[in-house]
């Protein structure tokens, strides 16, 4: 049996200010060909349909056509809702859509109900894991902690026991929104993180055949079985060196992945990430490539230059982004602080802040985890919110 893994459409998203819809049409009317043209037998799309609760109506529009063409195209397509979406408006009128053969998973209670699809090999039970906000399942679930880890075993221990029900031989695939260990992270994704974790292991998904995943921006292979399809666009500057992509996964009738390839996907415009002192950049020769490219440019000339923006466009028209670093020996205490700063999470930010305040100690156990704690109410306030936001 053929997929065609994708996921993070994130349909209704800019790129710093530029619409993205017509690049999202594009990749959309891409995967409907795709699926006609290498005989895909169903589409698995592994969350974060929208890119917010309440989504423009142009992104919705977009969607109801592209559900219109995989039904006439006749490939079932399963469909779970990610961290962005809001599960019940994902999921109204999924028992009616279904009967056009689009399986929207949104509800934690049906994990254990798979679509079941069938071969001439035999049936292949695929199980969509919608994203599982842990504060919100936990209970439901029975899981042990409020956790990422804790609440996909739980539902995979719904798979894994349907699973056992069915005859000898069939296949399974699982569908899921998460943070897998191993997995390389982005800039445009939604911190997810729970207790100061937001990763989990690989070995949650043990048990079946294949795992399509969504939530991480990269196309990424965790293991052959478990692996991430990447957004189709790129949605910040921190994917420039992205190669954005489709898994076309052929299942083989004892379940072993007879071959992965990715297939490209439409790009509306490169990006490029240039670096360097204002007269410099618009003097190099090198960077002639990238003249049509959307462009985050860093300055570092140690004095901020007089309209830098407009002096970047005239030969970088699309330049999108523009970054002050300027040059500064590694004593300036402004580039000590800048670099403290780099790549740190919120919870180190404020650990560093509390050990600033009382000149050099940082917080104890207890007060580590009144932070988890602090942050963790904030991002499933949020949640909450969205949740009730997309029930109106």
């Amino acid at each position: 049996m053929r997929f065609l893994h994708t996921s993070d459409w994130h349909l209704g998203r800019s790129f710093h200010r530029v619409g993205l819809l017509d690049a999202q049409s594009a990749f959309l009317d891409h995967l409907v060909a795709t699926v006609r043209e290498r005989d895909v037998d169903a589409v698995l799309v592994a969350g974060d349909v929208y890119d917010r609760a309440v989504p423009p109506l142009t992104a919705v529009e977009l969607f109801d056509t592209a559900l219109h063409r995989l039904a006439e195209a006749r490939v079932p397509t399963v469909m779970i809702s990610g961290n962005h979406d809001s599960a019940r408006r994902l999921g109204v009128g999924a028992g009616l859509i279904e009967r056009a053969g689009i399986h929207l998973r949104t509800d934690p209670a049906g994990v254990g109900t798979p679509v079941v699809l069938d071969d001439a090999h035999g049936s292949v039970a695929l199980y969509g894991l919608p994203y599982l906000e842990p504060a919100l399942v936990r209970e439901r679930f029975g899981a042990a902690k409020a956790g990422h880890e804790a609440v996909l075993s739980a539902a995979m221990d719904r798979v894994r026991a349907d699973l056992a029900t069915r005859p000898a031989g069939t296949r399974s695939v699982v569908l899921a929104h998460a943070f897998v260990a191993g997995g390389e992270p982005s800039d445009s994704e939604r911190d997810i993180t729970v207790g100061g974790v937001a990763a989990v292991p690989a070995g949650v998904f043990d048990g079946v055949d294949y795992v399509a995943l969504g939530h991480l921006h990269g196309s990424q292979t965790v293991t052959p079985r478990v692996r991430y399809s990447g957004s189709p666009l790129a949605y910040s500057f921190s994917e420039v060196h992205h190669r954005k992509s489709m898994w076309l996964v052929d299942l083989g009738a004892d379940g072993t992945i007879e071959a992965a390839e990715r297939v490209d996907c439409p790009v509306p415009r490169p990006l490029a990430r240039i670096r360097g002192r204002l007269d410099d950049l618009l003097a190099d020769p090198g960077l002639v490539r990238h003249e049509e490219s959307w462009v985050e440019a860093t300055l570092t000339d140690p004095v901020r230059p007089a309209e830098p923006m407009a002096r970047l466009a005239e030969r970088f028209p699309h330049t999108l982004n523009l970054v002050f670093e300027p040059e500064r020996t590694e004593s300036d205490p402004l580039a000590t602080y800048a670099q403290r700063l780099r790549d740190r999470s919120d919870q180190q930010i404020a650990e560093d802040f509390v050990a600033h305040v009382r000149g050099g100690a940082g917080p104890d156990d207890t007060e580590r985890t009144v932070l988890h704690g602090a942050f963790d109410d904030v991002r499933v306030d949020s949640a909450v919110r969205e949740r009730e936001v997309g029930a109106r």
